[in-house]
């Protein structure tokens, strides 16, 4: 999963372009189909965490990638190409022209 979703975050920042600028948002979509045939590696899937903090004092909410995965499969690779952007203002503009069927 980790190779795809590098894969995407370089297709979303459009840095296979000849014309690459790193101050344009670039108009590129990519769509990702059959997201449930995915595969972990090693233990991964029994044991990550995610965490969400909701900034309330003990609001530390933990979740392991399998009970994500099960509820919404789609999050976790929206999890993984949004934190391989590049923390800005532009990130959030970006991973809007990913589209996970």
């Amino acid at each position: 999963m980790g190779r795809l979703a590098t894969k995407i975050a370089v297709l979303l920042r459009g840095k296979n372009k000849v014309t690459y600028n790193p101050r344009e948002l670039p108009n590129e979509k990519v769509v990702i189909l059959n997201i449930k045939e995915i595969k972990f590696t090693g233990k991964k899937y029994d044991d990550k965490i995610y965490y969400h903090y909701s900034g309330y004092p003990g609001g530390l909410k933990s979740r392991t990638m399998k009970a994500i995965f099960e509820k919404d499969p789609k999050k976790i690779l929206r999890l993984a190409v949004y934190r391989m952007l590049p923390d800005n203002r532009q990130r959030d503009k970006i991973i809007k022209n990913l589209e996970v069927k």
